[in-house]
């Protein structure tokens, strides 16, 4: 399908999952689609976007073409879940549980937006015997502004099953990592694509800092992460048809325990 086709057959998709009639304003380089009372906004960027666009709203969901066409259902699923849609499991219900790298890589490759992780911890919530629920942690290390005999972990990765919002399910995870392994502190990095102001705050995760726009070389549905100028020039020479993207960056955030 063309680029116009897939965005509109997707927003077709996303009413119906959030019960409303969305509105689609095409503009040179991006497509804006938001409900009337423009609770939230989604900017859809075409190929030749070159940057991405301010919006004052809180929710607002940055997603590029390449995206929607290799991961359509994903999206529509974290949308739907963040938006309210999904079902509500609470983590009172469920049991917590550490998991193998197989299931965990399954799991992340089924229902996360970004490549799976190994890490070093993974832990799962279990619901009548299901997984619905995974955090991927690092090993412990060593920061320079942590005491000496501290260690200070990352979250790597958390999602949900796809549909499925489990309330309380992050807290009950790390709560887990922690009797385990008893961490200074815990860091991770949200995705500013997705999130202005992250719901981790209410956790007691305080933001700390930001990391600048990551680069992709996009060619044949995959994206290629860009390290420095030469990866580029590397790329670019290997695959000589695909086209330059960038993020919105990250933001750095921090638990201490």
């Amino acid at each position: 399908m063309q680029q116009q086709e897939v965005i509109y057959a997707f927003v077709r998709e996303l009413e119906v999952r959030m019960e409303h009639p969305l509105k689609i304003h095409q503009h040179d380089e991006y497509y804006t689609i938001f409900p009337e009372d423009k609770d939230y906004i989604l900017i859809f960027y075409s190929k030749n976007a070159s940057h991405r666009i301010d919006s004052s709203l809180v929710r607002t969901f940055h997603i590029d073409i390449d995206q929607i066409q290799t991961s359509s259902s994903k999206i529509l699923h974290r949308l739907s879940a963040l938006l309210g849609r999904g079902k509500a499991i609470y983590a009172r219900q469920t049991v917590v549980a550490r998991i193998d790298k197989k299931v965990a890589m399954e799991f992340q490759q089924e229902h996360h937006l970004q490549v799976a992780l190994p890490g070093k911890y993974r832990y799962g919530l279990f619901c009548n015997g299901e997984l619905i629920s995974l955090a991927v942690f690092s090993g412990g290390r060593h920061m320079r502004d942590i005491p000496e005999t501290e260690r200070s972990f990352e979250l790597l990765r958390f999602c949900h099953k796809s549909d499925l919002r489990v309330v309380g399910g992050l807290s009950k995870l790390i709560r887990a990592l922690a009797k385990d392994f008893n961490p200074y502190n815990i860091m991770t990095y949200v995705d500013k694509d997705w999130s202005q102001e992250s719901n981790l705050t209410t956790l007691g995760f305080a933001a700390t800092g930001t990391i600048p726009p990551q680069r992709f070389w996009i060619t044949n549905g995959e994206r290629h992460y860009i390290a420095n100028e030469q990866n580029l020039q590397l790329l670019q020479e290997k695959y000589p048809q695909g086209y330059l993207k960038h993020n919105s960056g990250s933001t750095k955030l921090v638990l201490i325990l």
